[in-house]
């Protein structure tokens, strides 16, 4: 089936209200992280049972999706490699991951990055090198360091945390409060499974660490605990 047609059933299932709820939640305004981006007001659910249904589109057609200025075709191009590469082997995994890798600049707001990035990137990389992460961690783009430490949640249900914390650390002095929320969300997943792993990184950092990075870190904490760290005396 071709793209046009799928733009058409898009089209046809938009929700003018939702996607003026959508447009403020994602911050799409003027001077916000997502300026200009396009919504046309549909539900992952929807887009989800969609993916499904064009999990075979041509990569001349999925190419046309994730590049395209309306959010939802961006999301569903993903759900469709997320598709693909769950049921891919090896070789087509392969190319799912240089395909995002050449179309990252589309993967352009938070929900897009949280989609895709532990399988797409992060799981891709498991027993590969990963000196890939470090450049992303190190780009001048809010979403390509956002990529770099969710891609990590793929190692951290892997019980290996040094690529997280190491990444943690680098970004300790970011200033987005997306990249805040990014990491203070992986340490607190190390957390979960490696307490101590997690509050050895905190007592080393905590006291340099974004208010908001923290906040999610120690979320999960006993309360005696988080309020120790809060007030800066542990």
């Amino acid at each position: 089936m071709k793209v046009d047609t799928l733009q058409k059933r898009l089209r046809h299932l938009a929700d003018r209200e939702k996607a003026e709820v959508l447009r403020r939640f994602f911050k799409t305004g003027p001077g916000e992280y997502a300026e200009g981006d396009v919504f046309i007001g549909l539900t992952v659910p929807q887009l989800r049972r969609l993916a499904g249904e064009y999990l075979h589109i041509r990569r001349v057609q999925l190419q046309r999706l994730i590049t395209s200025p309306v959010h939802e075709e961006r999301m569903l191009a993903l759900l469709v490699l997320l598709g693909r590469y769950r049921k891919g082997g090896e070789e087509e995994r392969k190319q799912i991951h240089a395909f995002y890798l050449d179309h990252r600049r589309f993967v352009n707001n938070w929900d897009l990055v949280d989609l895709s990035a532990p399988q797409i990137v992060g799981e891709f990389l498991l027993n590969r090198n990963r000196k890939l992460l470090y450049r992303l961690a190190g780009s001048s783009s809010l979403w390509e360091r956002r990529i770099a430490v969710v891609a990590t949640f793929a190692f951290i249900k892997e019980g290996r945390f040094s690529d997280t914390l190491a990444i943690a650390e680098r970004l300790l002095s970011d200033k987005e409060d997306l990249i805040h929320k990014a990491v203070g969300w992986m340490l607190r997943e190390v957390g979960k499974r490696d307490p101590d792993a997690e509050e050895h990184f905190l007592r080393a950092h905590y006291r340099n660490m974004p208010r908001t990075m923290l906040r999610y870190a120690i979320e999960k904490l006993a309360p005696w605990k988080r309020k120790l760290y809060l007030n800066g005396k542990i």
